[in-house]
């Protein structure tokens, strides 16, 4: 027998997901968040096989709210059939020089969760790829090809939003050099 989910237990538990990876990964203002979700997933079904209008809707509208209010860039990610691209603010695809591709997110092409993101941003475009901070996979769909290099996984407080499996990531900055470099300044 499986659980019965209602969109205000999702929108819940995705308040409360977000608020612990967002403290986790020490994101900040200006920097880029990704976000993968498979809605098929959350409500029980097969990724790519079973899309909800209504739970993209209910998550993407938090998860948006949460990131606007920290000065965060939003990038959702989109299905396969889109290669992967992601929705983000036109504003950041400029300021970051992104490659604007011309598509646009359909129901079974880009996912719900990309066309719930493409009506909640003022001015949407799709771009190949970014380099994010930090985000949240929803649902296995694959985020790490858009995390800054070296990716950090983080252990949410939650480990499933429905039906779907949830993980994170954040990222640090990669440490070069051999035994004679140091990681902070001293005087010499």
């Amino acid at each position: 027998m499986t659980k019965e989910i209602s969109m205000e237990q999702i929108k819940i538990d995705t308040k409360l997901i977000m608020e612990d990876i967002l403290k986790k990964s020490g994101i900040t203002k200006g920097e880029i968040f990704v976000v993968g979700l498979s809605s098929s997933e959350v409500i029980g079904g097969v990724i790519g096989k079973n899309s909800s209008r209504q739970t993209g809707q209910v998550i993407m509208r938090v998860i948006h709210e949460m990131l606007s209010e920290r000065g965060i860039f939003l990038a959702t990610q989109g299905c396969e059939h889109l290669n992967r691209a992601l929705v983000v603010e036109r504003e950041l695809a400029i300021q970051k020089d992104l490659e604007i591709v011309d598509v646009v997110p359909a129901f079974h092409a880009g996912g719900s969760g990309q066309v719930a993101t493409w009506e909640l941003m003022s001015d949407p475009v799709e771009v190949e790829h970014i380099v994010a901070k930090a985000g949240i996979d929803i649902g296995d769909v694959s985020i790490g090809m858009h995390i800054k290099h070296v990716a950090i996984p983080i252990r949410p407080v939650q480990k499933e939003l429905g039906y779907a499996h949830v993980t994170a990531l954040t990222s640090r900055p990669k440490k070069i050099g051999g035994a004679r470099a140091v990681s902070e300044w001293l005087e010499n």
